[in-house]
């Protein structure tokens, strides 16, 4: 199992260093990086809950992640939706993200000395959210550069998680 998490997180490091490198492309493609990352995210927290026999909210959040993800990618329609509010939708995962990323450090303090990371993604992910929210046109002229952060934080979470101690 811990190969498969290093290995999805190696995937998305490589895949947000893309997206900075190319913040134009990844702009116009931007709908469909934001749900495969999301379905991806979901893929990975039902694994990983499965694997833990935790079924709480992560399990829970990881299940409405794959279902929204499938289908947005199924129905043209709501991709045409989801690139229109694409900005907020960012915007609020980012804030989502960093907030289970803070619950899940806190509850891995005591086993793991890299819970400090796991708090400071999330505190980058939550700050990073709330300033797109505010400032969604700067949001829409740095996407590329954004989702490539983000995918970085998220492969580096995969990562972290891998290798803890639990």
């Amino acid at each position: 199992m811990m190969a498969v998490f290093i290995i999805f997180g190696v995937l998305m490091i490589i895949c947000g260093v893309s997206c900075m490198c190319t913040p134009l492309i990844t702009f116009l493609d931007a709908g469909y990086f934001i749900v495969i990352l999301i379905g991806v995210f979901g893929v990975m927290s039902i694994i990983r809950g499965i694997s833990k026999k935790n079924f709480g909210i992560g399990f829970i959040f990881g299940i409405l992640s794959v279902i929204f993800a499938v289908c947005v990618l199924f129905f043209p329609g709501l991709m045409l939706l989801t690139d229109g509010i694409l900005i907020y939708m960012s915007a609020a995962w980012f804030v989502i993200q960093g907030i289970f990323a803070i619950i899940t450090a806190i509850q891995v303090r005591k086993v793991s000395s890299l819970w400090v990371l796991q708090l400071i993604m999330g505190i980058i992910g939550i700050l990073l959210g709330c300033y797109a929210f505010f400032h969604p046109l700067v949001l829409a002229l740095s996407a590329g550069m954004l989702i490539g952060i983000y995918f970085i934080e998220a492969g580096i979470m995969m990562i972290v998680s891998a290798v803890q101690k639990n």
